[in-house]
This record gives C-alpha cells, structure tokens and sequence, in this order.
C-alpha cells in the first residue's frame, strides 16, 4: 500500500504540473530557487551553416534531491521538452547518461542524485551567411524528488548562437568532452531476448576479453521488464545474458548497459536465448587472461615492422658477439624487456588517465602532435645514421653492443616507442577490451604489449639452443647492419610525410632542415670518434638546441580526410545518418597518416580498381575519417566500436541494421564481397 501511495502522489504531483500553463510560475524575483539547477551550454557559439552541435543540459540536484532518467522506472515521469527555435533548425532527441537505481517503498527508480548532462543535437540548415543570430530558447518541465516529497518543477532556459566557423568553445571543452564520455555508446551489433515462463533473458554481445565485474541493464522501453526485480547476468562466450522478471515484450526492446561504469546503448530483437550456465564474476580472470594473450600476440607481432625488426635483429647479433657468457645474455633480455613493458605500461598510463578526464584518445596518440613527429623524426634519424656507421652510441649497449644493462633497457624502450604507429591483427580486441575493463586489468593489457613485443629477445637470452643457432660473428655483420639502416630510413620518410600532412609543406621542411643539422652534427661526433675522441658534450648540446628548436617552429595545420578515391566523402555522423536514411549501403573506414596498418589496406585492398568497380555496381557509398590529427569527434566515434585506435572497418548493409566491424586486415575479395 505504501508503493501504491507513493505513485499515486507522483502521478498527480506531476499531472498538476503539466497542466500548469508557463504564466503560472508566479514573479522570478519572489520564486524560491529551484531544487535541480538547469543551465542550457552550446557546445559551440558560432556554429557553421550546415552542422550539427550538442546543447547540453547542465543539470545539478541540491543534495537529497534526485532528477528522472528518460525512463522513470515505476514511478516519476520524464522531462518535457518544448523547444522555440529559428525558422528549419531542428532539435533531436535528448540523449541521458546512464542513471541510478533507487528503490523507494519496494518501486524502483531511474534517477540522478549526482550532477548529469542531457545531451540534445541541434542541426543547423546551410545556405545561413556568416553573422546570423539563431535565438534558442526552451521550456522545460521536470519532476525532481527526495525520498519522501516530489515537487514538479519548470525552466525556461535560453542561449543565443551565432553562424560562424564552428569552433568548439574552449571554456567548455573539457566540460563537454566528459559529458559526452558519459553518454551511452553504441553497442555496434544487435542484442536479442526471449520471453518465457513469466521471465525475460537478454543475450548482449560483450567481448570475451572483457570483464563484467558489475552489470545492470536498464530499459527504456516501457513495460519490458519488471523494474523491481533483481537482474542475474551470466557470461556465455562472447555474450552477456541478463535474466530477470518479464513483462510480456513483443516487440524490440530498447536499453543500456551499464558495465562496469561503462554505458552501452542496445536494440534486443526478439529471439531464442539459451539458459545461462555460468555467473559473469568480477573474479573470471579467463577474460583478462585471453585480452592479456591477445596483446602479448599482438606485441609479438609488430616486431617484424620496419621500425622496430632492425633493432631487434641488431640486439640479437650482439648476443652472438658476446659469445656465450649466458649471465649477460640474461641481463641483458631482462633489461631489454623491462624497457619495452615499461614504455607501454607508461603509454597506458597516459592513455587511461587522458581518456579518464574526456580526451578521446588511443594507441599511437602522441602521433597525433606534430611536435612529437618531428622529435621521432631526427630520433629515427639518428638510428639510422648509427646503423650507417657514421657514428657510435656514445651508452654502452644502446643498439649494437651489450655492455650494461642500461643501454638494453634504453633500446627496449626505443623499440616500444617507435612500434606505437603500427595495430596489427590480435591487438584491436586486447586494446578494445581495455575501454572497458577496470584500470588493474587494462594496464595488465598494456603490460602484456610489451612483454609480447620483448618476447623474441628474452627467448634468445634464455635460451642457448636458439643462440647457437645465430649466425657466427664476422665482416658480414657490419654490412648487414648497413643494410637494416634502410628501413629505419624508410621510416623516417614515413614521419617526415606524417608531418607534412600535420604541419604542411612548411612544417615537413622544417622537419628534413632539423634532420639535416642533426646528421651533420653525427657526422662531425663520428670523425671525432674514428680519431680516437669522444662524441663532445658540444654535439650533445647542438643535437639538444636542434630538437627544441624544431619542436617550438613546428605549427599544426588542419589535414583533411585522406580521401583516395574519387567516390569517397569525409566521414561525419550527419551524412552517415542521411545515406542510411536512403537505404544505401555504406562502407566507413577510420585512418590515419601515421598507421601503418592503415595506408598498407588502403593501397593493397581499399583503393583497387576490383574494389571501387564493386562497390559502384552495388551503390556503396565510402566514407573516410581521418584521425591523423586527434580529431575527438571521431575519437569518441570510434570509442563507441570498442577500438583504442585506428585501422576502424564498418560495413552498414542496405535498408537499414547494425554495422558489420570487419578485420583490421583487408582483402580486395573481402570487401569485393560484402552484401
């Protein structure tokens, strides 16, 4: 009876509050302030003509008082939107993040007691000339309750835009970076659910790398479940099943999933969904486990890229010049391997704790700066001029000799940083999966990336069979270290190109006259070192004033989307929307200049005569996101697809559905045969 009350107060609370007209709320000056504070932000004031902007909801509840989900639960209502907008501006619906359970007197309640945002696009038509005023006014109703008094409030809010170039505005960037982080992301494939015996089970897709330490479902189709009733969830394979007390669905049922302090918006279709058998348990470490194999296989991996193969061939050559002194063939894997774990473990750190305060970041970000490009850039350099033989390493061990564990810990280290361009098969999973795992579990992935990228080495220090097996020392030693100077050459080719495409022409001349001073500097320490000399603490100082000088000149320039094909458009979520509303299918894919995984799918599978005559037979519209420079747009996109980076492959089949993610390693006959 009391759950029955406590409704019934709500429902006609909230009916006399809708009925109200807006005159009524009496003189502003006299009314008492309000218990949920609503500023209305702009997440730009001079938006383009032609785009697309968040408003945000600045929603902030006094302290025991509590504002309503999209889905109310049992009892409460949503808010009311009425929106006075200029003439062909539209305003879509409002998107929440995930709420919090609340029972009251047995009924259960979908709320927020903490500060939220409510997240409404607004589209703004083209042809509007630059200047133009667009007024923006709302009038809102809402409920907002304690756990023993509800009180129907209204607002009226208002901000003023401007038609201008778009630019995000900085006071509220970081702001509007984690509100958005907050919002549901798209799961990127279809749940399913079956009704029966009075119950509800819902099969989620999850990876099977990922843990599900702390799983609710809420629904915000109506009436789908008994909102009161507890929610088992049980993990079978690569899926979640969430069982609770049903309501008799028939149709979709529309939902999040909030996982672990991660949201995922949901369609579940009806189905046939098996009984589960295992609980999902904060202690199934088998899901870390297989993300943490997945990137040691990974880590594995990129030692056969350009960047990263001369290195370790040198340092295993070096072993065979020390002969067979096993103790420093030991030493010298561990320190070899604690370098490589270390940079990736500090590269997660980074990652984890930038994307933690709303930077949509991922692998190989610091790529994005064109500040860092340059600096790898004349770092690549210089290993190749030493791989050349212009000079020494004036650190024992560094690349070719093994005299001290520091000079191995430093070129485990220079290995790790200089892989960061490359995602390879095995790795999309494990570095997706730590979205959404906790941060222990996550930095175990990281962690794993570079015991895989150190594994070669520390089975070579470990083990005497495979050292015997490396060539004996000799002359041919120096020229195949010449040899492998060219991919390091190679590689800074690629960076030098990164650069032009960050900075322009000016900023990758900038970047070859800083290669330049740096190589003529090698050149005088390497005389000085064939006489017999040290390589000068002058050197030291010039290659220092060099790298900073370099790295203040450089300056970003906006890159466009790296559009190879004369059919293909860049990405946005706009005209992704307006093609699927044609019912065209649409091929998506996510690159950058500084992925290589990415340009080899792009010349190899992508941009191939067999491909464009396929796509154009059946209607397929391509569309490019560069991520070239950190566009967080596009980082937050890619986010909600459970990838840490780029190479991102969709496929959305014609008339509708969920996008098909395809392998980071394309084929022209997979893509020949998409339907």
């Amino acid at each position: 009876m009391r759950a029955l009350g406590f409704a019934f107060v709500t429902m006609m609370l909230a009916m006399i509050a809708w009925a109200l007209p807006a005159q009524a709320q009496g003189d502003p000056a006299n009314d008492p302030p309000p218990h949920l504070k609503i500023q209305l932000v702009a997440e730009t004031s001079t938006p383009k003509a032609g785009s697309r902007i968040n408003l945000a909801l600045d929603s902030r509840p006094q302290p025991g008082w509590h504002g309503y989900w999209q889905n109310p639960g049992d009892a409460g209502f949503p808010a009311k939107f009425a929106w006075t907008l200029p003439s062909k501006i539209t305003a879509g619906d409002p998107r929440y993040p995930a709420p919090q359970q609340l029972i009251v007197a047995g009924l259960m309640n979908y709320v927020f007691e903490q500060p939220y945002a409510v997240i409404v696009p607004l589209t703004v038509p083209q042809g509007l000339a630059a200047g133009t005023r667009l007024p923006i006014k709302l009038h809102l109703q809402y409920l907002v309750c304690t756990k023993t008094l509800c009180v129907p409030e209204q607002a009226d809010l208002a901000t003023e835009l401007t038609v201008g170039d778009g630019q995000p505005d900085p006071v509220h960037a970081a702001q509007f970076a984690q509100w958005m982080r907050a919002l549901p992301q798209p799961l990127g494939s279809r749940a399913t659910y079956q009704a029966q015996g009075g119950a509800v089970r819902i099969a989620i897709p999850y990876p099977a790398g990922a843990a599900a330490a702390a799983a609710y479902f809420y629904p915000i189709t109506a009436d789908a479940i008994d909102y009161a009733e507890p929610q088992k969830v049980a993990r079978e394979g690569d899926r979640l099943i969430v069982t609770t007390k049903g309501k008799g669905a028939s149709g979709p049922i529309e939902g999040v999933l909030n996982v672990d302090g991660h949201a995922l918006a949901l369609t579940a279709d009806r189905g046939v969904v098996p009984v589960p058998t295992a609980t999902a348990s904060g202690s199934d470490w088998s899901t870390v486990l297989l993300a943490f194999l997945s990137a040691v296989l990974g880590g594995l991996i990129l030692n056969v890229m350009p960047c990263v193969f001369p290195i370790l061939s040198l340092k295993a050559l070096s072993l065979a010049r020390a002969g067979g002194d096993e103790r420093a063939a030991r030493h010298d894997a561990l320190a070899y391997a604690a370098g490589a774990i270390a940079v990736c473990f500090a590269l997660g750190v980074v990652i984890l704790a930038l994307r933690a305060g709303g930077s949509a970041v991922g692998w190989a970000f610091q790529l994005q700066d064109p500040h860092v490009v340059i600096l790898l850039l004349m770092l690549t350099v210089a290993i190749a001029l030493n791989l050349a033989g212009v000079f020494e390493v004036p650190v024992p061990g560094f690349v070719n000799r093994t005299g001290g564990a520091s000079g191995a810990f430093a070129t485990g280290a220079l290995a790790a940083f200089v892989a960061t361009p490359c995602a390879g098969p095995f790795m999309a999973t494990s570095l997706g999966a730590a979205l959404i795992l906790p941060w222990p579990a996550a930095l175990a992935i990281f962690v794993g990336l570079g015991l895989g990228l150190a594994l070669p080495f520390l089975l070579l220090g470990y083990a005497p069979s495979l050292r015997k097996r490396l060539p004996r020392p000799g002359p041919w030693m120096d020229t195949l270290r010449r040899i492998l100077s060219i991919p390091m050459w190679l590689t800074a080719v690629a960076l030098a190109w990164v650069l032009g495409r960050e900075a322009g022409v000016n900023g990758m001349a900038l970047g070859l006259l800083v290669s330049l001073g740096a190589a003529i500097v090698f050149w005088v320490a390497g005389r000085r070192q064939a006489r017999g000399l040290g390589f000068g603490a002058v050197a030291v100082l010039l290659l220092v004033i060099i790298a900073g000088a370099g790295a203040w000149l450089v300056r970003v320039q906006p890159a466009e989307a790296s559009v190879v094909g004369a059919e293909e458009e860049k990405f946005s979520e706009a005209r992704l929307a307006q093609l699927r509303g044609q019912g065209r299918p649409v091929f998506a894919y996510f690159t950058a200049d500084w992925c290589l995984t990415c340009k080899v799918n792009e010349r190899v599978a992508i941009d191939t005569d067999a491909v464009h005559a396929s796509f154009k037979a059946k209607n397929v519209a391509v569309l490019v996101g560069d991520w070239t420079n950190g566009d967080p747009v596009l980082g937050r996109f890619i986010e909600a697809h459970n990838r840490a980076g780029v190479p991102l492959y969709l496929y959305y089949p014609a008339g509708g559905g969920e996008p098909r993610i395809l392998p980071q390693v394309l084929t022209p006959s997979l893509l020949e045969e998409l339907q």
